[in-house]
């Protein structure tokens, strides 16, 4: 009997440990990291939190939201697709962590992983986006909660589906009250948005009387509630609103898409609740924290802050216009204002810009435009970030008070190309940069020598002639053929000639599509960003790993020089023994820095020289794809003679418009590198005795590139 009790006693103590050991273990597990959902139109800047993980949902390569930036974007940019630009995710979708940092100087566009990303002017915050993986010992918010005009926070991993029925909502709204008043400045109860029945407010009579025949607001709801009890608060207030509810002007808390801020300055604090800052000071941003239900008790119709508060509140700037994405190009237009012109005409021209502004539909994503006025010296009436929206434009350009002077147009040409396509003057870089010159009759002075350097900056010359020399006046007129000294091709693509000021007008839609047409913009290409360049790379058993190093070290110097991008300068690479390989195809990575890494990967192959057989190959797996308005440039690097025939391919090439350059190190024959070369021979051939000896020519090569670009036709 003893023994069984004791048996009974021992048993019921190992049942009490082990149920002990459970509970402490269920303690000790750490916490599952819930990883909140977002769409792909979310951007960065939405998102009150500095640091946070989020799931991007399959798909949103195909939505083409907006990215601006490269590695490093603009807060306006949609998370998920900034996410696929750097290549953090796949368009399946995934985990990514994003880290807000400070606002930069600009950001650079670039096409990467099926991405287009675009150029932006200073803003006032970034972030950089990485794989979603938490840092060890931190956990990241499971709600995310956006600031909007209509404030939405993101809810996960709480049972929303009380039947099971699909996934979790991936964003819910606040109360609709909260919605149409402005939020409150002290800590008040946060409003959810479930559909419930309305209910009365505690102590309230089951039957209250109501004035049936001038009833108030709440009388009517709580009549309609009465008739239909599913009636949900979503629903009455939108059959009841009244205007005079709203007792103060609505605070914009989405500043996300307004013009940037040029005096922000980013400022970081530690800890868990640190903020993402805003433009200024006066907006402020809420933790985040669990949302509680609506309770009754509260007044749906107090905004939570007093009359004298809310006249202070102040408004944001309306958000940026976008403008036309079809015509993304930076225009100063050049007018005329000389004596000669008189008050009248002067007048037409300032309407006749007014009306290029509005065909225009200027905006951030689209055409930005500035005014300089020329007479003996020219002046800039606004630069390209001045403004940002058409509409902004014409109650300026009307206040535009004449200059008077000469019709110095050379001189006019000359600031346009040192001052105004500036990164100060609001130049966004990827954007073909046009000048417009608008002249009465003709220059003063000569703009021919103004006029080249300007073109060979990428600045794109339109010229609009009003009234112009007849046959008598052409002996007046400083310099002959002024136009076609001046414009950017002289095919008449570039010119107009309007016989009346009287019928400039006329000219707005002609004008507007020619500026607009970014294809035919063919001054925008210059020797550094216009050309497709195939190395073809010696990687011979004679040529050795550490000479190849040598050897990649000046491919990379020589492609530092170029702008490179899916629009601009292309580069790709073969490296050939007795067989040949693809190292990497042009527009294959899209930037620079892409590319010096792609560079610095290359292996080194090692085996024979069959020089001509490389050539044909690069042709035919590079040159093939290249685009109609590249320049086509192959350097071919090699350090013996080759073991087949290099002439026919070389003629083969050559005939194909392709640009050959022939480096030849220690013991390459020097006839072969003739035969490879574009005549003539001393422009394109070079040769060193030893491998370290390559750097002396990098300058040489990009100088004789860009000699020959600038060295075109012009017709």
């Amino acid at each position: 009997m003893k023994r069984s009790t004791l048996a009974t006693i021992t048993f019921a103590l190992l049942l009490v440990y082990a149920d002990g050991a459970k509970e402490n273990a269920k303690k000790n597990k750490k916490p599952k990291q819930i990883v909140p959902s977002i769409d792909c139109d979310i951007r960065a800047g939405k998102i009150s939190l500095p640091e946070f993980m989020a799931k991007c949902p399959a798909g949103c390569q195909e939505m083409k939201q907006p990215v601006y930036g490269t590695d490093i974007y603009a807060s306006i940019s949609s998370v998920c697709n900034a996410a696929l630009h750097s290549g953090v995710i796949t368009n399946a979708g995934g985990k990514i962590l994003v880290k807000k940092i400070a606002g930069q100087a600009s950001y650079r566009g670039s096409f990467s992983n099926g991405i287009r990303s675009m150029s932006l002017p200073k803003w006032r915050e970034s972030f950089i986006v990485s794989a979603g993986k938490a840092k060890k010992g931190v956990t990241y918010p499971s709600v995310l909660e956006l600031i909007t005009s209509k404030p939405t926070v993101v809810r996960t991993g709480q049972a929303q589906n009380a039947q099971g029925k699909g996934a979790t909502p991936a964003f819910r709204g606040s109360s609709t009250y909260a919605s149409r008043n402005l939020p409150r400045t002290n800590a008040g109860i946060r409003r959810q948005e479930p559909a419930v029945t309305y209910r009365r407010q505690p102590g309230a009579p089951a039957n209250p009387t109501y004035n049936r025949v001038n009833p108030s607001p709440q009388d009517r709801t709580q009549q309609a509630v009465q008739a239909n009890p599913t009636f949900t608060r979503r629903d009455w207030y939108h059959i009841y609103q009244r205007p005079d509810w709203q007792t103060a002007p609505r605070r914009q808390t989405d500043i996300s898409a307004v013009v940037p801020d040029t005096g922000y300055t980013w400022t970081e604090v530690g800890g868990d609740d640190t903020q993402a800052p805003r433009a200024g000071s006066e907006v402020s941003d809420t933790k985040v924290d669990t949302v509680g239900a609506w309770k009754p008790e509260v007044d749906p119709f107090d905004t939570g802050v007093g009359v004298k508060e809310q006249d202070s509140i102040p408004k944001f700037p309306e958000p940026a216009s976008q403008g036309d994405p079809n015509c993304k190009v930076d225009i100063a237009f050049l007018m005329d204002g000389s004596w000669s012109i008189g008050k009248r005409r002067f007048k037409i021209q300032k309407e006749f810009l007014a009306d290029i502004s509005q065909a225009l539909d200027v905006g951030v994503a689209g055409p930005m435009l500035g005014i300089i006025q020329f007479g003996d010296d020219p002046v800039t009436e606004f630069n390209l970030k001045s403004y940002s929206s058409s509409r902004e434009l014409k109650p300026v350009i009307e206040k535009i008070v004449q200059k008077g002077g000469l019709s110095n147009v050379g001189k006019a040409l000359s600031y346009t190309n040192k001052h105004f396509f500036s990164d100060a003057s609001g130049n966004r870089g990827g954007p073909p940069n046009v000048a417009v010159v608008l002249v009465d009759g003709w220059p003063t002075d000569k703009v021919e020598e103004a006029s080249r350097l300007a073109r060979e900056s990428g600045i794109n010359i339109f010229f609009v002639t009003i009234e112009g020399p007849d046959e008598n006046e052409k002996q007046n007129v400083v310099e002959t053929n002024f136009v076609d000294k001046a414009v950017c091709r002289t095919n008449g693509f570039f010119s107009l000639n309007v016989p009346s000021w009287f019928a400039l007008r006329k000219a707005v839609q002609p004008l507007v599509k020619r500026v607009c047409d970014t294809d035919r913009l063919v001054c925008s290409k210059t020797c550094l960003n216009a050309a497709d360049i195939a190395f073809v790379i010696d990687g011979s058993s004679s040529v050795g790993t550490g000479n190849f190093r040598t050897v990649l070290q000046f491919v990379a110097n020589i492609t530092k020089e170029f702008e490179i991008s899916d629009t601009d300068t292309r580069v790709g690479a073969v490296q050939y023994t007795y067989e040949q390989r693809l190292e990497f195809a042009f527009g294959q990575y899209n930037s620079k820095a892409e590319l010096l890494n792609a560079i610095k990967r290359i292996n080194y192959w090692s085996g024979g020289t069959s020089t001509g057989a490389a050539i044909t190959y690069t042709s035919e797996q590079l040159f093939s794809k290249s685009k109609p308005n590249k320049r086509k440039i192959m350097i071919v690097i090699t350090d013996g003679r080759s073991y087949d025939d290099v002439r026919a391919p070389a003629l083969a090439v050559h005939r194909n418009g392709v640009i050959a350059y022939s480096i030849g190190i220690a013991w390459a024959a020097q006839e072969e590198l003739e035969y490879i070369a574009t005549d003539p021979d001393k422009e394109h051939s070079f040769f060193v005795d030893e491998f370290d000896s390559l750097y002396k020519f990098v300058p040489k090569i990009i100088h004789n590139i860009c000699q020959e670009f600038n060295s075109q036709p012009r017709n």
